[in-house]
């Protein structure tokens, strides 16, 4: 069954947030920028209705260190330098070193711009030990948007009993649900950097919202778009643009597309604007071993099983099905060319 995106909010939920002059929607965002991450994070701060609690950072697009370093430099270049950053978990639960990007991303991160270092400095707590500690602050009100490997989110389910049940959402990017993936042809790059912590997130019984590429590829900024961007009077536009110079290039040469996905950014637009989305909901279960490590796999409800298995008992997320493209692109121009 496919649910729209408006019958997925509950009193007080997203809609409601988002449509008020008086409460703002505290959001965590757990992020590897990453130019993808970067621009949603520029979209984040641009975003009049949304109060960034913090930032966490994660290994994925580049090493964790090097995600706390382009996260502190986002919120400079944003002009909000007091907006805490917390570094996460330099490896995954319980793989060598992580997978780095760099050959999607440039060496920096940020599509070898090289800009320079940030002059402000990280909190600190680690990732687990904020999220957990705002969280708990904060309950039933703060949704994380995860925009990389989930080991930081995992970590924080572990170190705190209640954390899956005080936090009011988890809106992931990850997964690509009957897609091929971006990694291998069964998996996700967000999901195969830490299976196993993904693997707990899905199973934790949070709310939770899941943008797979199955979507996110459907979403594309052109060169075209990119040029309008830069020849704006938008306060990032020449920024964005020569960040995604790199960016484009790596998808011209591996998918054939002259312009760039835009994958958190879409995640990002679940966030604030469900209604561009319809939904499947079902119990997701994570692959951690074999070829397929990474693989996630919904169960859509359809069949009573005999016995149990993996995905039964397991609260039913929501995962995104279709898109508006149009609308998310329109979403993403009206919040880069704010002047």
């Amino acid at each position: 069954m496919v649910i729209k995106g408006d019958l997925l909010e509950e009193p007080n939920g997203i809609s409601d947030a988002i449509d008020s002059t008086e409460q703002k929607m505290k959001v965590i965002i757990d992020t590897d920028p990453g130019i993808d991450d970067t621009i949603t994070l520029l979209m984040a701060f641009q975003s009049s209705n949304l109060e960034v609690i913090g930032l966490t950072t994660i290994f994925g697009n580049v090493t964790t260190e090097d995600a706390t370093r382009n996260a502190l430099h986002v919120c400079e270049v944003a002009g909000f330098p007091d907006v805490p950053v917390a570094e996460g978990s330099p490896e995954p639960l319980k793989r060598g070193p992580p997978r780095i990007a760099d050959f999607v991303h440039g060496s920096d991160g940020l599509g070898n711009t090289f800009p320079p270092p940030p002059k402000i400095k990280k909190i600190e707590k680690s990732a687990c030990e904020f999220l957990v500690d705002k969280v708990s602050e904060y309950p039933g009100e703060i949704t994380i948007l995860a925009l990389g490997p989930l080991t930081n989110i995992a970590l924080a389910i572990k170190r705190d009993k209640d954390f899956a049940n005080n936090v009011k959402k988890i809106v992931i990017l990850g997964g690509s649900f009957f897609a091929i993936g971006n990694v291998n042809p069964a998996a996700e790059a967000n999901i195969y950097g830490d299976p196993e912590a993904a693997d707990i997130v899905f199973t934790c019984g949070a709310e939770m919202v899941v943008v797979g590429i199955n979507v996110t590829t459907q979403v594309i900024l052109t060169e075209a778009d990119l040029c309008e961007l830069r020849d704006s009077k938008a306060r990032y536009g020449e920024y964005i643009y020569k960040m995604c110079q790199f960016y484009r290039d790596f998808y011209i040469k591996s998918d054939g597309v002259n312009g760039i996905f835009l994958h958190d950014p879409t995640c990002f637009a679940a966030l604030i604007k469900p209604q561009l989305f319809e939904y499947k909901n079902g119990a997701v279960r994570v692959e951690t071993q074999g070829i397929c490590t990474g693989h996630t796999l919904m169960d859509f409800g359809l069949k009573k099983w005999n016995t149990d298995n993996p995905w039964t008992n397991i609260r039913p997320v929501s995962v995104a099905w279709t898109v508006d493209v149009a609308g998310v692109i329109n979403l993403v121009k009206e919040l880069l060319m704010k002047p």
